[in-house]
């Protein structure tokens, strides 16, 4: 196989989903956190508030995020105005957090952060 058709069929995989994963963004939910915390899967909550410029600035990283190779987990997204038992069980004070967990292990705490490469480097921290 030559470097040509090799980078093609690589391409091909990646395309389809079939080789390499990547960022996932979804929904908060009980169910899928336990899941992910159980496999000891990295994944992330992003309390988010609708009116929180802040909230959507990183909810626009997030997106651009999701076409990068190697950031294969999960981000729940948490409504931050109706969570109040999440919030308390993760110590959330404020809107716009984003903590990155391996299994029940907090890898990374990120609160109002909206920069590409600290949003990167707190998802990277559970990979």
């Amino acid at each position: 196989m030559t470097p040509l058709t090799r980078s093609i069929v690589a391409a091909v995989f990646i395309a389809s989903g079939t080789l390499a994963h990547a960022l996932e963004i979804k929904p908060y939910s009980a169910q899928a956190l336990a899941q992910a915390q159980k496999a000891n899967q990295p994944v992330a909550l992003h309390f988010h508030a609708d009116w929180c410029p802040t909230c959507r600035a990183q909810e626009k990283v997030l997106q651009t995020l999701k076409a990068e190779p190697g950031l294969d987990l999960t981000v729940l997204v948490a409504n931050y105005d109706t969570e109040k038992a999440l919030k308390r069980q993760f110590k959330v004070n404020a809107q716009s957090t984003l903590i990155v967990l391996r299994g029940q292990k907090e890898a990374a705490r990120l609160v109002g952060d909206t920069s590409d490469t600290g949003i990167r480097a707190a998802l990277k921290s559970a990979i």
